[in-house]
């Protein structure tokens, strides 16, 4: 029986219009560094500090401290303007399927690669809420600001679980659009969930440890056997 589905937030469960890809390139590209599109697939869903330090050595910049914190305060006001601009919305399905798993008695968390001082105003952009009773749409969130390192450290999943208390790792699902989502399943030793709203085709998540692919996590239900 699963307690636990822990989902990522931009294109699992939140349609941010792409937006997070932007800002981080563009953060990137203001230091000097070149930037293969490549590259910023591979370090898409993780901590975003740790994507900025190495995509900027990877473009021929030196990831000093002092430069690293400013392209990220960069980031984040790219990332502001974006979405007061372009609002994210909540995928399709995916708030009617979070209120499906709390009535079988699913705890529902997010885990992402934001920090809270991002998370936070898009979470509530949206009107989503983490706490208990039936007020709040999520039981828990999990962002880089909780751990010691984000995607594809096991730590987000892990730290969800401990939110809700939830001990056995095979109670335990993680529905993400990236690959390090999926790594970060394997990580935790739990079954991760595959799905295509991201960008990603089935055949680049198939080539990692995996349990399903679905089109979209609001399918989520559909695997039976699970639930």
């Amino acid at each position: 029986m699963i307690e636990l589905v822990a989902f990522d937030m931009a294109g699992t469960t939140i349609d941010d219009h792409g937006l997070v890809y932007v800002a981080l390139a563009d953060a990137v590209v203001e230091t000097g560094a070149s930037l293969a599109d490549d590259d910023l697939q591979n370090w898409m869903g993780t901590d975003k500090v740790a994507a900025i330090t190495a995509l900027m050595r990877l473009g021929g910049v030196e990831p000093e401290a002092p430069r690293v914190a400013a392209a990220f305060d960069r980031f984040k006001q790219i990332l502001g303007d974006s979405y007061r601009a372009h609002p994210p919305v909540g995928l399709p399905g995916v708030e009617e399927l979070f209120r499906q798993l709390a009535a079988r008695g699913v705890a529902v968390a997010l885990t992402t690669g934001f920090s809270d001082d991002v998370a936070g105003p898009l979470l509530e952009s949206l009107g989503w809420s983490a706490g208990s009773g039936c007020s709040h749409l999520l039981d828990a969130v999990v962002t880089t600001s909780h751990v010691v390192r984000g995607r594809p450290a096991p730590y987000l999943i892990h730290h969800a679980m401990e939110r809700v208390g939830a001990a056995d790792v095979s109670t335990v699902l993680a529905v993400g659009d990236t690959v390090v989502d999926l790594l970060a399943a394997h990580h935790a030793g739990v079954r991760g969930i595959g799905v295509l709203t991201g960008g990603l085709t089935r055949a680049e998540l198939a080539e990692h440890p995996h349990h399903a692919i679905l089109d979209s996590a609001a399918d989520l239900l559909t695997l039976s056997a699970l639930f």
